[in-house]
């Protein structure tokens, strides 16, 4: 086993939480107290966590700042951080705060240009692109936008033909449709993307239930999986779990 394991915090008004593929609407609150859940994954032995301020994703707007800030500046735990982060301030900002990587979303694929002097400025290991997609009927992974409620009509091979001269190391790829839902990853996707990119970092993200669909990951080459609600949820248990950390 050589993937990575990362944890989600997600937060919204403070709160852990998450969403059902992506709908505000259709939120569960874990806990009140992020900063505690963070200690705890780090006491499990997490060395990096995936946090998203779904009110800046929303709204533009981190309204959970201070939360971000106590996490990162608490312990040595790597945090990589999305969610409203739309020009070049929030990027130097929060990488000198303690952040280790920003998580580019929307801003990618409006201003590509944009995020390519970031990764000259910053350096391709401290961006992230989240490249979300909705599958078309002809099983095309489409992108989607702005707390993913618009699609550009881009298609994720697309985008990725095109840029992929921008130095592009991590891509944090999420298929809408299973986020929050424990129906397991998309793993033609995720096979796909690595097929046709071996050099990017793969990050997959939604859908996982638990240690089986880790590995089915593992055996993929995904660099990285993200999870949350599989975690939240205790569906993964410190046994198993201690079988990735031994390797992260």
């Amino acid at each position: 086993m050589t993937m990575k394991i990362i944890p989600a915090i997600d937060l919204q008004d403070g709160e852990c939480v998450r969403l059902y593929q992506g709908n505000f609407d259709k939120r569960t609150t874990y806990r009140n107290d992020p900063i505690a859940v963070a200690c705890e994954y780090h006491a499990m032995g997490f060395d990096s966590l995936h946090i998203v301020d779904l009110d800046g994703a929303q709204c533009g707007r981190q309204k959970n700042r201070d939360i971000i800030s106590a996490i990162a500046s608490g312990s040595d735990t790597l945090i990589q951080l999305g969610g409203g982060i739309r020009n070049r301030e929030s990027v130097s900002s929060w990488l000198a705060a303690g952040v280790s990587r920003c998580v580019i979303g929307s801003l990618a694929i409006d201003e590509p240009r944009t995020i390519r002097t970031w990764i000259d400025e910053f350096g391709p290991d401290h961006i992230v692109l989240a490249l979300d997609v909705r599958l078309a009927d002809n099983d095309v992974p489409l992108l989607a936008t702005h707390g993913w409620t618009k699609s550009p009509g881009i298609d994720l091979w697309r985008y990725l033909d095109e840029h992929l001269e921008y130095d592009i190391r991590h891509v944090l790829c999420t298929d809408v449709s299973r986020d929050g839902t424990m129906s397991g990853p998309n793993l033609d996707l995720y096979r796909e993307l690595i097929e046709r990119y071996p050099n990017i970092d793969l990050q997959a993200s939604g859908g996982v239930r638990d240690a089986d669909d880790l590995r089915m990951l593992d055996d993929l080459g995904a660099s990285v999986a993200i999870t949350g609600r599989a975690l939240l949820d205790g569906k993964i248990n410190p046994k198993e779990m201690g079988q990735f950390l031994r390797v992260a």
